[in-house]
């Protein structure tokens, strides 16, 4: 058995977004500069402050298997409402592909109540390492539906294969609540 590396430690440090919707950017220069937090532009009273986790990681062990990569999104503010699926970008080395939206799921509108948690899995199949059909990921950026911000982690589990030589053989599921 092939052992994988699985480094999140700089996302696992509680990451915070604070943003559910769209609207106007009303953050400051200075929240926007200190990472790993960012500002999204919700419409007021709908803000979002969440703490994200990268975890549980089932990275897919050599090239044609799959994977699956599970954000986990923790509500640390008031009641909020999530409506869509995440944005989901694998970016290498200037390159940067969208991932698409699971087409078997159904976007769904989430009310998330404060210390509730949700998460969303990217799920995706290894490429050829240096293959001309695959796309060596090094960073994965996700956002919420609406928002303009965006969060990233690093992306350790191998390359991603493509579909057309544009698009990820990979797909974001929507959100599911988790606890009670």
């Amino acid at each position: 058995m092939r052992a994988v590396p699985i480094t999140v430690t700089a996302l696992a440090t509680a990451l915070l977004l604070t943003a559910c919707g769209g609207g106007d950017d009303s953050s400051s220069d200075d929240a926007k500069s200190k990472a790993p937090t960012s500002s999204a532009g919700a419409p007021a009273g709908s803000a979002c402050d969440l703490a994200a986790q990268v975890g549980p990681v089932n990275a897919a062990p050599a090239a044609g298997d799959s994977g699956n990569v599970t954000v986990t999104l923790t509500n640390k503010g008031s009641d909020c409402t999530l409506d869509g699926f995440p944005t989901v970008e694998l970016e290498a080395d200037g390159a940067k592909a969208a991932v698409p939206a699971d087409a078997a799921a159904a976007p769904q509108k989430l009310t998330l109540p404060a210390q509730g948690t949700t998460s969303f899995t990217i799920t995706y199949v290894r490429g050829e390492d240096g293959g001309d059909k695959s796309l060596a990921a090094k960073t994965a950026k996700y956002g919420l539906p609406g928002a303009s911000a965006t969060e990233s982690f690093e992306w350790s589990y191998g390359a991603v294969a493509l579909k057309d030589g544009k698009t990820p053989d990979a797909s974001v599921s929507g959100f599911q609540q988790a606890g009670d």
